[in-house]
Protein backbone atom coordinates (compact mmCIF):
# COMPACT_ATOMS: atom_id res chain seq x y z
CA UNK A 1 0.00 0.00 0.00
CA UNK A 2 1.41 3.44 -0.92
CA UNK A 3 2.02 5.80 2.00
CA UNK A 4 1.12 8.96 0.07
CA UNK A 5 -1.35 10.26 -2.46
CA UNK A 6 -0.32 12.74 -5.16
CA UNK A 7 -2.84 15.22 -6.57
CA UNK A 8 -1.63 16.54 -9.92
CA UNK A 9 -4.48 18.97 -10.58
CA UNK A 10 -6.04 21.50 -8.24
CA UNK A 11 -9.74 22.28 -8.26
CA UNK A 12 -10.42 25.67 -9.78
CA UNK A 13 -13.14 28.07 -8.69
CA UNK A 14 -16.69 26.83 -9.20
CA UNK A 15 -20.32 27.93 -9.00
CA UNK A 16 -22.53 24.85 -8.74
CA UNK A 17 -25.99 23.70 -7.71
CA UNK A 18 -26.25 20.04 -6.66
CA UNK A 19 -28.56 17.51 -4.98
CA UNK A 20 -26.85 15.08 -2.61
CA UNK A 21 -28.28 11.65 -1.66
CA UNK A 22 -31.01 11.16 0.93
CA UNK A 23 -30.54 11.54 4.69
CA UNK A 24 -29.28 8.30 6.27
CA UNK A 25 -31.09 8.75 9.59
CA UNK A 26 -34.40 9.43 7.85
CA UNK A 27 -33.85 6.63 5.31
CA UNK A 28 -33.38 3.98 8.01
CA UNK A 29 -36.30 5.28 10.04
CA UNK A 30 -38.53 5.31 6.94
CA UNK A 31 -37.64 1.67 6.20
CA UNK A 32 -38.41 0.50 9.74
CA UNK A 33 -41.61 2.52 10.20
CA UNK A 34 -42.92 1.63 6.73
CA UNK A 35 -42.44 -2.06 7.50
CA UNK A 36 -45.12 -1.83 10.24
CA UNK A 37 -47.50 0.44 8.34
CA UNK A 38 -50.81 -0.86 7.00
CA UNK A 39 -50.37 -0.67 3.23
CA UNK A 40 -47.74 0.30 0.68
CA UNK A 41 -45.30 3.11 1.46
CA UNK A 42 -43.20 4.74 -1.26
CA UNK A 43 -39.95 6.69 -1.01
CA UNK A 44 -37.89 8.70 -3.45
CA UNK A 45 -34.22 9.61 -2.96
CA UNK A 46 -33.74 6.82 -0.42
CA UNK A 47 -30.05 6.60 0.44
CA UNK A 48 -28.56 3.47 -1.15
CA UNK A 49 -25.86 3.02 1.48
CA UNK A 50 -24.83 -0.23 3.17
CA UNK A 51 -26.63 0.82 6.37
CA UNK A 52 -29.94 1.42 4.59
CA UNK A 53 -29.63 -1.73 2.47
CA UNK A 54 -28.99 -3.68 5.70
CA UNK A 55 -32.24 -2.26 7.10
CA UNK A 56 -34.08 -3.45 3.98
CA UNK A 57 -32.58 -6.94 4.30
CA UNK A 58 -33.58 -7.01 7.98
CA UNK A 59 -37.28 -6.34 7.35
CA UNK A 60 -37.30 -8.83 4.48
CA UNK A 61 -36.25 -11.53 6.96
CA UNK A 62 -39.30 -10.54 9.03
CA UNK A 63 -41.68 -11.21 6.13
CA UNK A 64 -41.91 -7.71 4.62
CA UNK A 65 -41.96 -7.33 0.84
CA UNK A 66 -39.69 -4.64 -0.64
CA UNK A 67 -39.39 -3.50 -4.25
CA UNK A 68 -36.57 -1.13 -5.27
CA UNK A 69 -36.70 0.13 -8.85
CA UNK A 70 -34.64 3.09 -10.08
CA UNK A 71 -35.14 5.83 -7.49
CA UNK A 72 -38.42 4.48 -6.07
CA UNK A 73 -38.59 2.10 -3.11
CA UNK A 74 -41.88 0.42 -2.17
CA UNK A 75 -42.40 -1.31 1.16
CA UNK A 76 -45.49 -3.46 1.66
CA UNK A 77 -46.16 -2.87 5.34
CA UNK A 78 -47.48 -5.75 7.47
CA UNK A 79 -48.95 -3.75 10.34
CA UNK A 80 -47.71 -3.04 13.86
CA UNK A 81 -47.97 -6.73 14.87
CA UNK A 82 -47.43 -8.30 11.45
CA UNK A 83 -43.82 -9.46 11.47
CA UNK A 84 -43.49 -13.16 10.61
CA UNK A 85 -41.29 -14.53 13.36
CA UNK A 86 -39.59 -17.82 12.51
CA UNK A 87 -36.93 -19.99 14.07
CA UNK A 88 -33.26 -19.19 13.52
CA UNK A 89 -33.69 -15.63 12.20
CA UNK A 90 -30.43 -13.67 12.16
CA UNK A 91 -30.53 -9.90 11.65
CA UNK A 92 -27.22 -8.47 10.42
CA UNK A 93 -26.89 -4.77 11.21
CA UNK A 94 -23.42 -4.67 9.60
CA UNK A 95 -21.89 -1.34 10.74
CA UNK A 96 -25.15 0.48 11.49
CA UNK A 97 -25.68 1.44 15.12
CA UNK A 98 -28.94 3.12 14.10
CA UNK A 99 -30.34 -0.09 12.62
CA UNK A 100 -28.90 -2.38 15.31
CA UNK A 101 -30.41 -0.36 18.15
CA UNK A 102 -33.69 0.88 16.67
CA UNK A 103 -34.86 -2.49 15.37
CA UNK A 104 -34.61 -4.01 18.84
CA UNK A 105 -37.56 -1.87 19.91
CA UNK A 106 -39.64 -3.50 17.15
CA UNK A 107 -38.56 -7.05 18.05
CA UNK A 108 -39.59 -7.14 21.70
CA UNK A 109 -42.73 -9.16 20.87
CA UNK A 110 -40.90 -11.88 18.91
CA UNK A 111 -42.27 -15.37 19.52
CA UNK A 112 -38.89 -16.96 18.68
CA UNK A 113 -35.41 -15.91 19.77
CA UNK A 114 -33.80 -13.62 17.19
CA UNK A 115 -30.06 -13.15 16.89
CA UNK A 116 -28.70 -9.70 16.02
CA UNK A 117 -25.14 -9.48 14.74
CA UNK A 118 -22.88 -6.77 13.35
CA UNK A 119 -19.43 -6.23 11.93
CA UNK A 120 -16.31 -6.11 14.09
CA UNK A 121 -16.68 -2.40 14.83
CA UNK A 122 -20.37 -2.49 15.76
CA UNK A 123 -19.86 -5.59 17.89
CA UNK A 124 -17.60 -3.57 20.20
CA UNK A 125 -20.26 -0.96 20.88
CA UNK A 126 -22.46 -0.87 23.96
CA UNK A 127 -25.88 -2.48 23.61
CA UNK A 128 -26.53 -2.62 27.35
CA UNK A 129 -27.92 0.91 27.07
CA UNK A 130 -30.68 -0.52 24.84
CA UNK A 131 -31.21 -3.93 26.42
CA UNK A 132 -31.76 -2.58 29.94
CA UNK A 133 -34.69 -0.22 29.18
CA UNK A 134 -36.27 -2.58 26.63
CA UNK A 135 -36.20 -5.42 29.18
CA UNK A 136 -38.53 -3.30 31.34
CA UNK A 137 -41.24 -3.89 28.73
CA UNK A 138 -40.96 -7.64 29.31
CA UNK A 139 -38.44 -8.75 26.66
CA UNK A 140 -35.27 -10.67 27.52
CA UNK A 141 -31.79 -10.13 26.14
CA UNK A 142 -28.66 -12.24 26.09
CA UNK A 143 -25.61 -10.13 25.19
CA UNK A 144 -22.11 -11.21 24.24
CA UNK A 145 -20.07 -11.08 27.46
CA UNK A 146 -22.95 -9.08 28.97
CA UNK A 147 -21.95 -6.19 26.74
CA UNK A 148 -22.69 -6.13 23.00
CA UNK A 149 -23.21 -8.02 19.78
CA UNK A 150 -24.01 -10.67 18.91
CA UNK A 151 -27.09 -10.63 21.10
CA UNK A 152 -30.29 -12.64 21.30
CA UNK A 153 -33.66 -11.06 21.97
CA UNK A 154 -36.54 -13.11 23.32
CA UNK A 155 -39.84 -11.28 23.14
CA UNK A 156 -43.03 -11.30 25.16
CA UNK A 157 -46.69 -11.17 24.19
CA UNK A 158 -47.52 -9.40 27.44
CA UNK A 159 -45.58 -6.18 27.02
CA UNK A 160 -46.12 -3.57 29.71
CA UNK A 161 -45.53 0.16 29.42
CA UNK A 162 -42.61 1.64 31.34
CA UNK A 163 -40.99 4.90 32.41
CA UNK A 164 -37.42 5.62 31.39
CA UNK A 165 -34.88 8.39 31.89
CA UNK A 166 -32.54 8.67 28.89
CA UNK A 167 -29.67 10.79 30.19
CA UNK A 168 -26.99 10.28 27.53
CA UNK A 169 -28.58 12.29 24.74
CA UNK A 170 -28.76 9.23 22.48
CA UNK A 171 -31.39 9.48 19.75
CA UNK A 172 -30.88 5.78 19.00
CA UNK A 173 -31.77 4.74 22.54
CA UNK A 174 -34.70 7.14 22.68
CA UNK A 175 -36.09 5.95 19.33
CA UNK A 176 -35.77 2.28 20.25
CA UNK A 177 -37.72 2.85 23.47
CA UNK A 178 -40.38 4.82 21.57
CA UNK A 179 -40.78 1.85 19.22
CA UNK A 180 -41.08 -0.46 22.22
CA UNK A 181 -43.76 1.80 23.69
CA UNK A 182 -45.72 1.59 20.43
CA UNK A 183 -46.05 -2.18 20.94
CA UNK A 184 -46.73 -2.16 24.68
CA UNK A 185 -49.93 -1.94 26.70
CA UNK A 186 -50.43 1.38 28.46
CA UNK A 187 -48.55 4.68 28.35
CA UNK A 188 -44.76 4.79 28.17
CA UNK A 189 -43.11 7.97 29.47
CA UNK A 190 -39.56 8.91 28.45
CA UNK A 191 -37.62 11.76 30.00
CA UNK A 192 -34.88 12.26 27.42
CA UNK A 193 -31.87 14.52 27.27
CA UNK A 194 -31.94 16.69 24.15
CA UNK A 195 -30.96 14.76 21.00
CA UNK A 196 -32.04 14.29 17.40
CA UNK A 197 -35.82 14.09 17.09
CA UNK A 198 -36.38 12.52 13.65
CA UNK A 199 -38.43 9.64 15.06
CA UNK A 200 -40.76 11.91 17.03
CA UNK A 201 -41.33 14.18 14.03
CA UNK A 202 -42.22 11.28 11.75
CA UNK A 203 -44.60 9.76 14.29
CA UNK A 204 -46.30 13.13 14.88
CA UNK A 205 -46.69 13.53 11.11
CA UNK A 206 -48.39 10.12 11.04
CA UNK A 207 -50.70 11.31 13.85
CA UNK A 208 -49.75 8.47 16.17
CA UNK A 209 -50.47 8.72 19.93
CA UNK A 210 -47.26 10.54 20.86
CA UNK A 211 -46.95 13.72 22.91
CA UNK A 212 -43.79 15.79 23.37
CA UNK A 213 -43.28 18.45 26.01
CA UNK A 214 -40.09 20.42 25.50
CA UNK A 215 -38.22 21.52 28.60
CA UNK A 216 -34.97 23.49 28.85
CA UNK A 217 -32.57 20.56 29.06
CA UNK A 218 -34.77 17.56 28.23
CA UNK A 219 -37.92 16.44 26.43
CA UNK A 220 -40.80 14.59 28.07
CA UNK A 221 -42.23 12.06 25.62
CA UNK A 222 -45.42 10.05 26.05
CA UNK A 223 -46.26 7.19 23.69
CA UNK A 224 -49.28 4.90 23.84
CA UNK A 225 -49.90 1.55 22.21
CA UNK A 226 -50.37 1.89 18.44
CA UNK A 227 -53.04 -0.09 16.61
CA UNK A 228 -52.65 1.10 13.02
CA UNK A 229 -50.21 3.21 10.98
CA UNK A 230 -51.07 4.80 7.64
CA UNK A 231 -48.61 4.35 4.75
CA UNK A 232 -45.72 6.84 4.72
CA UNK A 233 -44.92 8.26 1.29
CA UNK A 234 -41.70 10.23 1.51
CA UNK A 235 -39.30 12.17 -0.71
CA UNK A 236 -36.26 11.76 1.52
CA UNK A 237 -34.51 15.12 2.08
CA UNK A 238 -30.79 15.31 1.36
CA UNK A 239 -28.29 14.43 4.07
CA UNK A 240 -26.51 17.26 5.93
CA UNK A 241 -23.55 14.94 6.69
CA UNK A 242 -23.09 14.14 2.99
CA UNK A 243 -23.55 17.83 2.18
CA UNK A 244 -20.80 18.70 4.66
CA UNK A 245 -18.10 17.36 2.31
CA UNK A 246 -19.17 19.76 -0.44
CA UNK A 247 -19.48 22.57 2.08
CA UNK A 248 -15.90 21.92 3.22
CA UNK A 249 -14.69 21.80 -0.39
CA UNK A 250 -16.29 25.20 -1.05
CA UNK A 251 -14.90 26.71 2.14
CA UNK A 252 -11.36 25.59 1.27
CA UNK A 253 -11.60 26.73 -2.38
CA UNK A 254 -11.17 30.27 -3.62
CA UNK A 255 -13.91 32.45 -5.14
CA UNK A 256 -16.37 29.55 -5.19
CA UNK A 257 -20.07 29.13 -4.47
CA UNK A 258 -22.36 26.14 -4.11
CA UNK A 259 -26.08 25.59 -3.56
CA UNK A 260 -27.07 22.29 -1.95
CA UNK A 261 -30.73 21.61 -2.68
CA UNK A 262 -33.42 20.18 -0.43
CA UNK A 263 -31.23 19.47 2.62
CA UNK A 264 -32.55 18.37 6.00
CA UNK A 265 -31.67 21.29 8.32
CA UNK A 266 -33.15 19.90 11.51
CA UNK A 267 -31.76 22.19 14.28
CA UNK A 268 -30.22 19.16 16.00
CA UNK A 269 -28.10 18.43 12.91
CA UNK A 270 -26.68 21.76 11.68
CA UNK A 271 -23.99 22.52 14.22
CA UNK A 272 -21.42 22.56 11.42
CA UNK A 273 -23.20 25.52 9.81
CA UNK A 274 -23.16 27.51 13.06
CA UNK A 275 -19.48 26.71 13.65
CA UNK A 276 -18.42 27.70 10.13
CA UNK A 277 -20.39 30.95 10.35
CA UNK A 278 -18.41 31.78 13.49
CA UNK A 279 -15.26 31.14 11.45
CA UNK A 280 -16.28 33.70 8.86
CA UNK A 281 -18.01 31.55 6.24
CA UNK A 282 -21.05 33.01 4.49
CA UNK A 283 -23.87 30.47 4.71
CA UNK A 284 -27.51 31.21 3.94
CA UNK A 285 -30.57 28.97 4.21
CA UNK A 286 -32.72 29.58 1.12
CA UNK A 287 -36.32 28.49 0.49
CA UNK A 288 -36.70 27.18 4.03
CA UNK A 289 -39.85 25.09 4.56
CA UNK A 290 -41.33 22.25 6.62
CA UNK A 291 -41.82 18.79 5.09
CA UNK A 292 -43.24 15.83 7.02
CA UNK A 293 -42.34 17.68 10.22
CA UNK A 294 -38.69 18.24 9.20
CA UNK A 295 -37.14 21.62 8.39
CA UNK A 296 -35.82 21.58 4.82
CA UNK A 297 -33.80 24.20 2.98
CA UNK A 298 -31.41 24.90 0.14
CA UNK A 299 -27.99 25.81 1.55
CA UNK A 300 -25.96 28.57 -0.13
CA UNK A 301 -22.24 28.58 0.74
CA UNK A 302 -19.60 31.04 -0.45
CA UNK A 303 -15.90 30.55 0.10
CA UNK A 304 -14.52 33.14 2.56
CA UNK A 305 -11.60 35.47 1.90
CA UNK A 306 -10.16 34.52 5.29
CA UNK A 307 -10.94 31.79 7.81
CA UNK A 308 -10.94 32.72 11.48
CA UNK A 309 -9.92 30.36 14.27
CA UNK A 310 -12.62 29.41 16.76
CA UNK A 311 -12.97 28.60 20.44
CA UNK A 312 -15.87 26.26 19.77
CA UNK A 313 -18.72 26.37 22.33
CA UNK A 314 -19.27 22.84 23.63
CA UNK A 315 -23.05 23.34 23.38
CA UNK A 316 -22.63 22.87 19.61
CA UNK A 317 -20.94 19.47 19.95
CA UNK A 318 -24.00 17.23 19.74
CA UNK A 319 -25.36 18.96 16.65
CA UNK A 320 -22.04 18.61 14.80
CA UNK A 321 -20.74 15.31 16.21
CA UNK A 322 -20.65 13.52 12.83
CA UNK A 323 -18.85 16.40 11.08
CA UNK A 324 -16.01 17.20 13.48
CA UNK A 325 -13.28 15.56 11.40
CA UNK A 326 -14.21 17.88 8.53
CA UNK A 327 -14.38 20.82 10.94
CA UNK A 328 -10.88 19.96 12.20
CA UNK A 329 -9.66 19.91 8.59
CA UNK A 330 -11.12 23.37 7.98
CA UNK A 331 -9.74 24.65 11.29
CA UNK A 332 -6.27 23.52 10.19
CA UNK A 333 -6.46 26.14 7.42
CA UNK A 334 -7.79 28.93 9.64
CA UNK A 335 -5.44 31.63 10.89
CA UNK A 336 -4.81 31.11 14.56
CA UNK A 337 -5.41 28.28 17.00
CA UNK A 338 -8.84 26.70 17.24
CA UNK A 339 -10.00 25.00 20.43
CA UNK A 340 -12.61 22.25 20.83
CA UNK A 341 -13.58 20.64 24.14
CA UNK A 342 -15.84 17.98 25.69
CA UNK A 343 -15.70 15.75 22.62
CA UNK A 344 -15.66 12.44 24.49
CA UNK A 345 -18.64 11.30 22.39
CA UNK A 346 -16.23 10.90 19.45
CA UNK A 347 -14.60 8.04 21.35
CA UNK A 348 -18.00 6.41 21.75
CA UNK A 349 -18.20 6.02 17.98
CA UNK A 350 -15.91 3.04 18.57
CA UNK A 351 -16.92 2.36 22.19
CA UNK A 352 -14.13 0.23 23.71
CA UNK A 353 -15.22 -2.71 25.80
CA UNK A 354 -15.76 -2.22 29.53
CA UNK A 355 -16.87 -4.56 32.25
CA UNK A 356 -20.31 -2.98 32.67
CA UNK A 357 -20.72 -1.87 29.06
CA UNK A 358 -20.51 1.80 30.04
CA UNK A 359 -17.39 3.95 29.97
CA UNK A 360 -17.07 7.44 31.41
CA UNK A 361 -14.92 9.70 29.26
CA UNK A 362 -13.10 12.70 30.68
CA UNK A 363 -13.49 16.05 28.99
CA UNK A 364 -10.95 16.28 26.19
CA UNK A 365 -9.43 19.42 24.73
CA UNK A 366 -8.65 19.36 21.02
CA UNK A 367 -6.32 22.06 19.68
CA UNK A 368 -5.94 22.71 15.97
CA UNK A 369 -3.13 25.02 14.90
CA UNK A 370 -2.81 26.75 11.54
CA UNK A 371 -0.25 25.25 9.16
CA UNK A 372 0.54 26.50 5.68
Amino acid sequence: MPNKVIFKNKIGYFNKKILVPGDKSLSIRWVLISSICDGISKAQNLLKSEDVLAAIQAIKKLGVKVLFNNNICKIYGVGINGYKYKKNIIINANNSGTLGRLILGLLIDTTFPIKVVGDKSLSKRDFVRIAQPLSKFGANFQLNNNYGLPLIVRGSKNLKATNYYENRGSAQCKSSIIFGGMKSNGRTIIKAKKSRNHTELLLKHLRLPIKIKKKKSFDLIEINKVKKISPLNYNIPSDISSSAFFIALTVLSKKSKIILKNVNVNPSRIGILTILRKMGVKINLVKKRVYKGEQISDILVKSPKTLKAINCPSKLNSSAIDEFLLIFLIAAKAKGISFFKNLGELDKKREPKTKMGIKNFKSNWYKVDYKK
